[in-house]
């Protein structure tokens, strides 16, 4: 008996699980990319034109995720990051948008303001930012976390909350870009002082120079064939320009300003995020770090010019050589089994409604100035000349509880004078009480995407519904927040460290990316998570 338990004993613990338990294997580096508004489709739209080692090498020889959703609404930026690093939802994690209306106070609150710190790096309040407003941890704390804290986490985008939220609580640095001075910065969260790699390349002054350059397109513009043409009155104009048409020249206003709609935004992010790479000696210390990058010039090109516009295709061309750059400086630092990167998107985006219009589709633009005004006027008439709305953010309406307890008005009559009021502008869908979400006539499906984006003291009383493609008063450019499948379709490959070249068509949702990457690198997954385990073929 005593000899077959030490026979079975030792054929347990030379199992090849075991073994590999035994000496952990993981990357030196992991690398999360957030390229903003990003649609799926781009990973195929633009792909004759793509060159061979950015985003179509990340296709070729990774795991394509092609039918990946994000799970809630309202879909947009700072939740989206939020989301994609905790590995669950805005009614978990508490970013329920950019910003919000906090029901205990009834004040405005940005996703990351926070007034207990400095800004570090400039003058102004352009640093008073941590990620204290958001209420779990992140997969980057919890791989900080499992390797006794001695590993770096680095997190880079133009945008604040794009650098904040995914480098959650623990990042050794957060850094975003200020456009008053065309500077890298950050806030006294995470240090004193800027360290003296990042003052010499702000001393290096790059995004002027990009600036300067001015934007014409990478290629003839001639052979801009996925995009409508150069001058359509539904894009918005740049500062100081007559007309949305190429060349840009990136001086009217503030020029450092400017490059964030512009392709050069996301080029001077690709430096820094190099530069980074190499003053920091990520994966190169003996710990598994992590570097998250948010492209956000894709973001705005996309709101001014639209997804039809020579401006998207021409930044997505330029981003597929940035991504290209930063992939090769992978190989030629680490190796590419060394290395694991994702990239995703934070949200999709809607299609401009003057071009919807101009070939015959439905959509529309919702006249939210008319329809709040109509709704005051119904509240005074109903209730008499006091003040019941009190906010209206991320398409919900938020209304003095406090005074309309005291009041005695029943909240089933409130829902019907906003209905009523609603239902007469065009576009109008349906009008869900925040409280009552299973209870509306939705799908289920919506109704399931309306609850995971609702936390009770950060949403509205009331959500407004518009129908597909219908915008809330946008005359030039376009926007995203919607519960529907332009907006919550986004792309998801990985690429690198064990990674197999696959497709794979089943349904995946934004919080499986965290948990996936928890369990692949044998951790824990973040302390709200509720996603699921990509399975692979």
């Amino acid at each position: 008996m005593k000899i077959t338990r030490i026979l079975f004993s030792l054929l347990l613990f030379s199992s090849p699980l075991l073994l590999a338990q035994n000496k952990l294997s993981r990357p030196k580096l992991v690398v999360g990319i957030v390229v903003d508004q990003m649609r799926y489709d781009y990973l195929y739209r633009f792909a004759n034109r793509y060159g061979e080692n950015g985003l179509k090498r990340m296709m070729r020889e990774g795991l394509n995720c092609q039918d990946n959703h994000y799970n809630y609404a309202p879909t947009v930026t700072a939740a989206g990051h939020a989301s994609v690093y905790t590995g669950t939802i805005p009614a978990v994690h508490g970013v329920v948008g950019n910003d919000w209306t906090d029901r205990a106070s009834g004040k405005k609150v940005y996703c990351t303001d926070d007034s207990t710190v400095t800004t570090v790096g400039t003058t102004g309040k352009t640093g008073f930012m941590s990620p204290k407003n958001l209420w779990t941890s992140t997969i980057t704390d919890q791989l900080k976390m499992a390797q006794n804290y001695q590993s770096k986490t680095i997190a880079i985008a133009l945008k604040d909350r794009g650098a904040i939220l995914p480098g959650g609580h623990t990042a050794d640095a957060a850094y975003w870009y200020d456009s008053k001075e065309g500077r890298w910065i950050t806030s006294t969260f995470y240090m004193k002082e800027l360290p003296t790699w990042v003052q010499g390349f702000n001393s290096e002054e790059r995004a002027l120079k990009y600036a300067k350059m001015g934007w014409n397109t990478l290629y003839p513009i001639n052979t801009y064939t996925q995009s409508a043409g150069d001058n359509m009155e539904f894009e918005s104009k740049m500062a100081g320009e007559t007309a949305p048409v190429f060349p840009h020249s990136l001086q009217g206003g503030n020029p450092l300003e400017l490059i964030r709609t512009s392709p050069y935004g996301n080029t001077l992010t690709k430096d820094f995020a190099i530069k980074a790479m190499q003053e920091e000696q990520l994966g190169k210390r003996g710990t598994t770090d992590f570097l998250a990058i948010s492209f956000s010039s894709t973001d705005y090109v996309g709101h001014s010019f639209g997804p039809q516009s020579i401006e998207l295709e021409d930044t997505y061309l330029r981003l597929d050589q940035d991504i290209a750059e930063i992939l090769s400086y992978l190989d030629k630092q680490y190796g590419k089994d060394q290395v694991l990167v994702f990239l995703t998107a934070d949200h999709a985006v809607a299609e401009i409604p003057g071009f919807i219009k101009s070939k015959k589709l439905p959509g529309g633009i919702f006249d939210r100035t008319k329809a709040i005004s109509d709704l005051k006027k119904a509240l005074s008439t109903a209730y008499g000349d006091v003040e019941l709305l009190i906010a209206e953010d991320n398409s919900q309406l938020h209304f003095n509880n406090t005074l309309i307890q005291k009041m005695g008005i029943s909240r089933a009559h409130l829902y019907q004078i906003v209905r009523q009021t609603y239902e007469k502008q065009d576009g109008f869908s349906e009008l869900v009480d925040m409280q009552a979400i299973q209870q509306s006539s939705l799908n289920v499906h919506y109704k399931n995407i309306i609850q995971n984006g609702y936390n009770a003291a950060r949403s509205g009383d009331f959500m407004v519904l518009l129908k597909p493609q219908w915008l809330m008063g946008y005359k030039t450019g376009t926007s995203h927040s919607t519960l529907y499948a332009y907006d919550t379709h986004v792309p998801l490959l990985f690429y690198g460290w064990r990674v197999k070249p696959q497709e794979i068509s089943q349904r995946t949702e934004i919080s499986d990316i965290s948990t996936t990457l928890a369990n692949w690198l044998h951790i824990a997954e973040p302390s709200g998570s509720i996603g699921r385990v990509i399975q692979t073929k």
